[in-house]
């Protein structure tokens, strides 16, 4: 028999691995992400919209820019301060608060919009992130999401990660909130309706080693699998991630782009 998951001591890892480096620096090219998610929910002005693990804040100023009331959440800090510094710069005002997906401090039927962009899915306890989701939406409301599919880029590389960085036992991956199905079992009653369609993201980095050392220097993840290895294993890291990139990507020898599928989804509450 399994032994329990420790979630608490999870998170508290996950926190760590975050707050490294600076994602910031990787998420603002996604902020399109966003910007599409914000339409596809139909964002309307003065709605109350809450964005769940944000990071530096892509849905957060989507939203804001239609002229939603705006709560930004995530449980880093310093992730918030990086949106914070993006809404002073546009003069947008934003409600900013360091919060667990997991056990949202907000009463139930607070908002009218949850949105998260390949934020809720790195929470290790699916159900419960979600049940919250739907908790502090009103009936009636939306919930916006964009994630990772498993064959995605990213879904992928967390693959690779894995054979070096075992993921804990008992933990759901995160790419499973790129599959319908999946989320069709989380929301279950409190989805009235679900609407789904890939799309794609473009990653668009000079070379495979350009796109490795960007993210080996400021995504928290990939930040902590290289910190743990030893020289040697560090370098067939890099030479698998370089496979990867280069086997998936359209630009040719003189740059690389490479598309990562992802999952836009609105539910409508029941």
């Amino acid at each position: 028999m399994n032994a329990p998951v420790d979630f608490a001591a999870l998170k508290t890892r996950q926190q760590a691995a975050w707050g490294t480096g600076d994602y910031a620096v990787i998420g603002t090219t996604l902020q399109i992400v966003g910007e599409s998610l914000a339409e596809a929910c139909d964002l309307k002005t003065d709605e109350r919209v809450l964005d769940v693990a944000a990071g530096n804040g892509n849905a957060t100023l989507a939203a804001a820019r239609r002229g939603c009331r705006v709560t930004s959440t995530d449980y880093v800090s310093s992730l918030l301060e990086r949106g914070a510094e993006r809404a002073r710069a546009e003069r947008l005002e934003v409600t900013f608060q360091t919060a667990d997906a997991e056990a949202l401090p907000s009463a139930d039927a607070s908002f009218d919009v949850v949105l998260s962009t390949f934020g809720v899915m790195f929470a290790p306890d699916h159900a419960k992130s979600a049940a919250e989701m739907a908790r502090v939406v009103r009936p009636g409301g939306r919930i916006g999401l964009a994630s990772w599919t498993p064959d995605s880029l990213i879904g992928r590389m967390f693959k690779v990660l894995g054979r070096y960085v075992p993921p804990p036992a008992g933990v759901q991956a995160p790419s499973l909130w790129g599959t319908e199905a999946h989320l069709r079992s989380l929301f279950g009653p409190a989805a009235a309706a679900l609407q789904a369609r890939a799309l794609h993201f473009a990653f668009r980095y000079r070379s495979a080693a350009h796109f490795i050392d960007v993210f080996r220097t400021w995504y928290g993840p990939v930040n902590k699998a290289f910190a743990a290895q030893s020289p040697e294993k560090a370098e067939a890291l890099a030479g698998e991630l370089a496979d990867l990139l280069n086997g998936l990507n359209r630009a040719g020898p003189g740059s690389l782009v490479v598309p990562s599928e992802y999952l836009e989804v609105v539910i409508t509450r029941a």
